[in-house]
């Protein structure tokens, strides 16, 4: 659904490029997590994909059609996009109104906008808030409502920028549960983040350092790998008490000091 094929990126006011290079394919069925430290490039790449940001050289396709032929509004029919700032996607009086806007732009019958707009509210638990200005939500409530907003209409791809920011346990499966919903419908899930618990739960993980992928696998296959954390990447917990117990195992007749040494180092 999405291809990158030799894509840089640099700001016209810089020399530095964000973005060097960078082929990759995202493709229907499949949830993948973009991971990597802070000036990594990943909001950047969220940018290419969805037009706000035109690449320097190299090309974008959505759906095999060059994106470079194609407005952000046209892109955006395909392509649904939650940025990290729920403030910064945020304009209507009311929750309501906040749902309806993109469902009103895309051409949607006025009785399949309102009864879409009831069913996102009601899956991302705002629905009491319906009347209410959007301004007045709390963090994690502005978060889901600019999910809601975009899962509302049905794009084909669906990119999250950070979105278990301000959530609890709860929202945090409500959210895996719709990303996992739309890619065994045949979508496409794209979900930049910190939370490498969370990441854990997808089909693939990209990593991105200075603007390239350095590595493209399953989860738990690279955060296993003892060599990520070169990348400033914070290993989960449960993570790093598999590789304890990994030398453990490979040990033997293991030294009770060296693993308490090894566990002091990650819980000090």
């Amino acid at each position: 659904m999405i291809r990158l094929e030799k894509v840089s990126f640099r700001y016209p006011s810089s020399q530095t490029y964000v973005i060097k290079d960078l082929n990759a394919s995202f493709v229907a069925g499949m949830a993948t997590a973009v991971v990597g430290a802070n000036g990594s490039g990943k909001t950047t790449l969220v940018k290419l994909i969805n037009g706000l940001l035109r690449p320097t050289s190299g090309k974008v396709f959505i759906n095999d059609v060059d994106a470079s032929k194609m407005s952000v509004a046209q892109i955006a029919r395909h392509v649904g996009v939650v940025f990290q700032n729920p403030n910064h996607q945020i304009f209507s009086s009311t929750v309501y109104d906040e749902v309806c806007f993109a469902l009103k732009n895309f051409g949607f019958s006025e009785k399949e906008i309102a009864d879409r707009a009831k069913k996102a509210l009601e899956k991302f638990g705002l629905l009491k808030y319906e009347r209410s200005s959007p301004f007045l939500l709390s963090s994690g409530e502005k978060k889901r409502l600019t999910i809601a907003c975009v899962w509302a209409y049905s794009p084909q791809i669906l990119i999250f920028d950070e979105p278990t920011v301000g959530q609890d346990l709860k929202n945090k499966k409500l959210i895996w549960s719709v990303i996992k919903e739309h890619v065994t419908n045949g979508g496409c899930a794209i979900v930049v983040t910190h939370d490498l618990d969370f990441a854990l739960n997808f089909d693939r993980m990209l990593i991105l350092d200075s603007g390239k992928i350095v590595a493209d696998g399953k989860p738990l296959e690279l955060l296993y790998d003892e060599s990520i954390t070169r990348y400033a990447l914070l290993v989960p917990d449960t993570i790093y008490l598999k590789r304890v117990l990994s030398f453990v195992n490979y040990q033997g007749d293991y030294e009770p000091k060296k693993l308490a040494e090894l566990l002091k180092v990650y819980f000090k």
